[in-house]
């Protein structure tokens, strides 16, 4: 169980590392002078060049470069951004809050809601509804959602804010926006494991025990089909970091979404180094707690 837990751990830390170089390399590869790309279109004086050149080390060996770069991040230090004239920690520290809680308020709706469709939705004809919606809410882009849910629900019914960050009345637009697609992804998932699970002898030796097709369902098949599930964290954490960029500019919300808008039109390219090196970690984080969870919904994984 160490060994797993070992190797799936490393492996985070490899694609984490080959994330913080890609984001380097792309750093260097932008046009013009690397000062040029660092200051984008914050104030250019000499002594804010010579400061540029001795936080990053330009005066040094490229490898020295490099490995003060890796060393800085794995420290926490993501640099100073120039355009704003501050610490990018701070910058990002100040708006990381926001797009937090709608990310995980969206992968609750999501999975919840994929849940309960696919546990309850397997009469044959309901199920050709359910999957009929689920294909509409995958195929509906989340931004499109996003303006009809605001403009019934909020201009219309008036019972959400329009825009801001004030409680959790503000969230709730935001996060169904965010998590329907995610529901409907997972419920189609989960409902073909659980057909696969339900046809698995164990389910003929639970039903012969007299264990009702409920219990049977929820008790054990149920347990089967959350590993398919599982193995889409993956594609859920991009849905979640790409998709709050949009859906906070769409409900008008703070977060990192408007951090990295901004800084990609400034030409901030030390917050945009940032951001792309922190959506890197939250993807290894949850990928690798992904692997985990694998050894723990099936004991058999741990001995092969």
């Amino acid at each position: 169980m160490i060994k797993a837990v070992a190797r799936r751990v490393a492996a985070g830390v490899v694609v984490l590392w080959a994330a913080a170089t890609a984001a380097y390399l792309a750093l260097l590869a932008a046009p013009g002078d690397i000062v040029d790309a660092i200051i984008g279109d914050g104030a250019d004086t000499p002594q804010i060049r010579a400061q540029i050149i001795a936080e990053w080390n330009l005066d040094r060996p490229a490898i020295v470069q490099y490995l003060d770069y890796l060393l800085r991040a794995a420290r926490g230090d993501l640099g100073r951004s120039y355009l704003l004239q501050r610490p990018v920690g701070e910058v990002i520290g100040e708006q990381i809050l926001p797009t937090v809680q709608l990310a995980l308020a969206a992968a609750v709706i999501g999975v919840v809601l994929a849940l309960v469709l696919a546990v309850t939705t397997r009469h044959r004809w309901v199920r050709r509804v359910s999957s009929t919606a689920e294909l509409m809410l995958v195929s509906t882009p989340p931004f499109l959602s996003g303006i009809v849910l605001l403009s019934v629900f909020s201009f219309r019914l008036g019972w959400f804010p329009v825009a801001g960050d004030q409680g959790w009345a503000a969230l709730a637009l935001p996060a169904v926006t965010l998590g329907l697609p995610i529901a409907g992804v997972l419920s189609q998932v989960l409902r073909d494991g659980l057909d696969r699970a339900l046809d698995e002898p164990f389910a003929v030796t639970a039903r012969s025990r007299g264990l009702t097709e409920r219990a049977v369902l929820i008790r054990h098949a149920l347990r089967h089909a959350l590993i398919p599930a599982v193995t889409l964290l993956g594609w859920l954490t991009g849905v979640l970091i790409g998709g709050a960029v949009i859906i906070e500019q769409v409900f008008g919300r703070p977060g990192l979404g408007q951090v990295t808008l901004q800084a990609v039109g400034n030409g901030d390219m030390p917050v945009v180094l940032a951001v792309v090196v922190l959506a890197a970690a939250a993807f290894v984080v949850i990928n690798t707690l992904a692997d985990l969870a694998y050894l723990l919904i099936d004991p058999r994984l741990r001995r092969s």
